[in-house]
C-alpha cells in the first residue's frame, strides 16, 4: 500500500509545480498561450518524465531489460495503455475544461478509479469487497467536495461531458491494460513507466502538437529556462509517481491502486502551503482527510502481502 500512497504524494507535488510551469508559459509571448498550454505541458512533462526515467533505468544497469521489454507482447500492451492514458486521457480531460471549466471537469473525472475498479474486475477477476467499495466512493465524494466550483463557464455542456468521460476510461483504461501488460516477468515496473511516457510524448509529438499548431511553441518554451525548469522538476516528481503507482498496481490490483493514487488532490493542497505559501480552509483540511482516509481503507487488505 505505501508504494500506491507514495504514488499520490508525488502527482500532489507533481500538480504544483506543473501549475508553475502553466504560470511561466501564460507569461510568455505565446499566440492562445491559455489554450496551447495545456497541450505543451503535457508533451514536455512526459517527454521529460521519460529521460529522468531512462536515466534511472541507465543509473541501474537495466537498459537491457528495457530493450527486451518494448520487442515483446507485453510491451506493445503498455503502448496501448500509454495511448489510453496519455493521449487520449488527457486530451479529453484538457478539452473538457475548455467546454465546461475546471470545476465540473474535475469532479466528473474523479470517479475513473470507480470505473477502473469495475473495469478490473471484470477483466482482470480483481476482487473489491463492499468495505472497500465504500472507502472508494468516500474517496471520491470528498475529491467532488474539495475540488467543486460553482464558478464554471460553460460553453457546450454535452461536449465537455463527453470529453471529460474520456479521459475517465482513458485513465480507467490505461491501469488495466498496463496491468494485463505487467502479469508476467518479460516487463516489469520500471521498464512498464519508460515505455508509457515515452509512447505518450511521441503520441503527442507525431499528432496532437501539429493539429494544434503547437509545435513552435513546444520549442520556444523548451529553449526558455524560466519555463522549462518546472516542466523538468515536475517531470521527475512525475516519474516517480507513475513508477510507483505502476508498482502498486503490479502488487494490489488495479483499483486499490487508484484509489490511493487519487490522494493527490489532497496532497497537493498541502505542497502549495508548503511551495506557495496558500494557506487552506478548514473546510478543506477536513475533506483532504477524508479522501486520504477512505483511499486506505479502499486499499488495505488484512493478508501482509497485500500491503506492500
Amino acid at each position: 500500500m505505501s508504494t500506491g500512497l507514495l504514488s499520490g504524494i508525488l502527482w500532489g507535488l507533481d500538480t504544483v509545480i506543473l501549475g508553475l510551469a502553466l504560470i511561466s508559459i501564460g507569461e510568455l509571448p505565446i499566440q492562445s498561450a491559455a489554450v496551447l498550454a495545456p497541450f505543451i505541458s503535457t508533451f514536455l512533462h512526459d517527454f521529460a518524465s521519460s529521460l529522468w526515467m531512462l536515466l534511472y533505468s541507465a543509473v541501474r544497469g537495466q537498459l537491457g531489460k528495457l530493450v527486451a521489454a518494448v520487442r515483446t507482447r507485453n510491451g506493445k500492451v503498455i503502448m496501448l495503455g500509454a495511448i489510453l492514458g496519455g493521449p487520449l486521457g488527457m486530451t479529453g480531460y484538457v478539452l473538457a475544461i475548455s467546454y465546461i471549466g475546471p470545476g465540473y471537469t474535475a469532479v466528473i473525472s474523479s470517479i475513473y478509479p470507480a470505473v477502473g475498479a469495475l473495469l478490473a474486475s471484470v477483466f482482470l477477476r480483481e476482487t473489491f469487497r463492499p468495505r472497500q467499495w465504500a472507502g472508494l466512493l468516500l474517496a471520491i465524494g470528498a475529491i467532488i467536495a474539495l475540488g467543486y466550483s460553482a464558478q464554471n463557464q460553460v460553453n457546450n455542456f454535452i461536449l465537455g461531458l463527453a470529453l471529460a468521460m474520456l479521459s475517465v476510461f482513458g485513465w480507467a483504461g490505461e491501469g488495466v491494460v498496463c496491468a494485463y501488460g505487467m502479469r508476467d516477468e518479460d516487463v516489469g515496473d520500471e521498464q512498464a513507466i519508460i515505455i508509457r511516457q515515452a509512447t505518450s510524448a511521441l503520441i503527442f509529438a507525431a499528432l496532437i502538437l501539429p493539429l494544434a499548431g503547437a509545435w513552435k511553441h513546444a520549442v520556444q518554451v523548451a529553449v526558455d529556462f524560466s519555463a522549462f525548469r518546472f516542466i523538468l522538476l515536475a517531470g521527475l516528481a512525475g516519474g516517480f509517481s507513475y513508477l510507483f503507482y505502476y508498482r502498486s498496481i503490479h502488487k494490489i490490483g488495479v483499483g486499490k491502486s487508484m484509489a490511493l493514487n487519487i490522494t493527490y488532490s489532497a496532497w497537493a493542497v498541502l505542497f502549495d502551503l508548503l511551495i506557495l505559501g496558500n494557506k487552506p480552509s478548514i473546510q478543506s483540511l477536513f475533506f483532504c482527510s477524508l479522501v486520504i482516509l477512505g483511499a486506505v481503507i479502499a486499499a488495505y487488505e488484512k493478508d501482509a502481502e497485500q500491503t506492500a
